[in-house]
């Protein structure tokens, strides 16, 4: 993409072209999607419809967050409370790539539906190009399966709307700089949410250890970058691991769970480079995450791979 305003008119006439009618938009919230019903808003105005899903597996303080976003750049969205039925569609689920099917299955299922209630025949949605790369097919590998491509089950029912399918992500920020996007260097979160950060069973409880840990990793690091003593990352999150260790409460022995943390440096979300933290925050981290759970987390890991080997998320 050489010039954001080119892309956007070319986007804005494709998706007038492309929906005759009325549209559901999937805004989870996260930079891709948020440009993409800013598109799908100018293209098409009150015939589009967004919706943000509240999955049960989301970051603590994200629904506000969005609708934040939402309000700031004149984007009408419609939160949808979901949490049991995707929590239901992860039980006795420890496979990634059926984790992945499942949310994604959940997500166009309840799409479907909303799209009924309101006469909508089209899906707009964020996919860019490491999505459908990531997720294989022809004679790519299957690296990991998003949600929202190899999710999508064979009896969709809505025609799919993809604006944003040919760009990578630091072409994506550079669009949502150019549409007035809030905050649009932020972070990515997956589109499975913390079902992908919960690894092993996914369970009400377990989300919520995950939730805690996470909100003191993105507090820590984002108040050392505040003091000028590291650089913005381009992820920084916690993963709630699938085994137990001992540790000690006062006196006594505890059996608890363990967080690893991981921080990572990308441009584009196909490489990434983890981070060495600067002195002493990754024990400032360690020190709260298990005083905060304590009895719940008794050890804090530091995750030091790139990418590849690895991929960012661990699911």
């Amino acid at each position: 993409m050489k010039d954001p305003e080119e892309f956007r008119r070319a986007a804005v006439e494709r998706i007038r072209a492309d929906v005759p009618g009325r549209a559901i938009v999937a805004a989870s919230g996260g930079i891709d999607s948020t440009v993409a019903a800013v598109l799908a808003q100018q293209a098409i105005g009150e015939r589009s419809r967004a919706l943000f899903v509240d999955t049960g597996l989301l970051r603590t303080g994200e629904v506000e967050r969005v609708r934040g976003i939402a309000k700031a750049c004149g984007l009408a969205i419609e939160v949808v409370p979901a949490a049991e039925r995707f929590l239901a569609s992860l039980e006795g689920v420890t496979n990634p790539e059926e984790k992945r099917r499942r949310v994604g299955e959940a997500f166009i299922r309840l799409f479907e539906r909303e799209a009924e209630r309101s006469g909508a025949t089209h899906l707009v949605q964020g996919t860019i190009a490491p999505d459908w790369i990531e997720s294989g097919g022809q004679l790519r590998d299957t690296i990991k399966t998003h949600h929202n491509v190899g999710g999508i089950p064979k009896d969709f029912k809505l025609a799919l709307v993809e604006p944003l399918r040919d760009l990578y992500k630091d072409e994506v920020r550079a669009l949502a700089h150019h549409l007035g996007v809030p905050d649009p260097d932020r972070q990515p979160f997956p589109g499975p949410g913390l079902a992908v950060r919960v690894i092993g069973p996914v369970t009400a409880e377990r989300v919520a250890v995950a939730q805690r840990a996470n909100a003191i990793v993105e507090a820590e690091v984002e108040a050392a970058v505040a003091a000028g003593s590291m650089k913005r990352p381009w992820q920084y999150f916690a993963v709630l691991l699938p085994v137990r260790s001992v540790g000690v409460l006062g006196d006594n022995r505890v059996f608890g769970e363990v967080v690893s943390v991981r921080v990572v440096d990308s441009v584009d979300a196909m490489t990434a480079t983890s981070v060495a933290l600067p002195g002493e925050l990754s024990r400032r981290i360690s020190e709260r995450v298990t005083r905060e759970l304590a009895g719940t987390v008794t050890r804090v890991l530091y995750d030091v791979t790139d990418k590849p080997p690895a991929t960012i998320e661990w699911e």
